[in-house]
């Protein structure tokens, strides 16, 4: 699982794609949890939380 910003959406995609050779689920970050997750990437806000699922 990795939780991304909008900007770092594609990077995370590949990453999962990648090491698990599938395609990963992709769902938004409920708002109230939005402020206290940050993007692997960047420590931004986190928007996404892609997954293999």
């Amino acid at each position: 699982m990795i939780f991304s910003c909008e900007e770092h959406v594609d990077i995370a995609i590949d990453t999962i794609v990648n090491d698990y050779e599938t395609f990963p689920s992709l769902e938004k970050i409920e708002p109230e949890k939005k402020l206290l997750t940050t993007c692997e990437y960047c420590k931004n806000n986190a928007i996404y939380v892609v997954a293999n699922t």
